[in-house]
């Protein structure tokens, strides 16, 4: 044979190990194009930025509803003395009038007048502690968030709107408005 034969041998036998090769085409195959793994990147860096945001938002909502549950604890703090108040308002109203209606000029009252004075004193100290503070807007302009007008009367020395006359204080707690104080108003001639 002659070495050219040989040679024509060699090139067209068949690989020694045929599966070396299948493995090298099904390789080929199963590895994806540049274009799929751009893809598959896209498609990742959209998710993550998803979640991302997802997870932010869910943040951002556990905050808020941490911080709204602190205010309601603080409301409930501040403004849980609200109905106990309004049941002891009378009773501070009820002092003041006794104040008013016992004749200070009779010697026989002074103990009972003092009494009362000072009664009244530590009540309206104690409400004082815990932010309940009277509104009296005598001579101040109506206003109807603390005030309740009973009537109007025409008075040509003040302005109109002005309160001339306070049947019962009003009160807050904490700068909220408990009870309106009762007035009198002043109207144009």
């Amino acid at each position: 044979m002659s070495t050219q034969d040989y040679s024509d041998i060699q090139n067209t036998a068949e690989p020694l190990n045929p599966t070396e090769d299948a493995a090298e085409q099904t390789q080929a195959a199963n590895e994806p194009s540049l274009e799929t793994l751009q893809a598959q990147l896209a498609t990742l860096a959209t998710a993550y930025e998803s979640a991302k945001e997802q997870s932010l938002r869910s943040q951002a909502e556990a905050q808020n509803a941490r911080r709204r549950a602190e205010q309601d604890v603080e409301k409930a703090h501040k403004f849980g003395l609200e109905k106990m108040v309004n049941d002891l308002l009378p009773v501070v109203d009820n002092l003041e009038r006794s104040l008013a209606a016992i004749d200070s000029g009779n010697e026989a009252f002074a103990a009972v007048i003092e009494g009362i004075q000072l009664t009244h004193k530590s009540f309206v100290d104690a409400l004082a502690r815990h932010q309940v503070i009277a509104v009296s807007p005598e001579g101040e302009p109506f206003d109807p968030n603390l005030h309740q007008a009973v009537s109007a009367v025409p008075n040509p020395d003040v302005e109109p709107n002005t309160v001339l006359t306070c049947f019962q204080k009003g009160y807050t707690l904490h700068g909220r408005l408990i009870r309106p104080a009762m007035v009198v108003v002043s109207k144009a001639p």
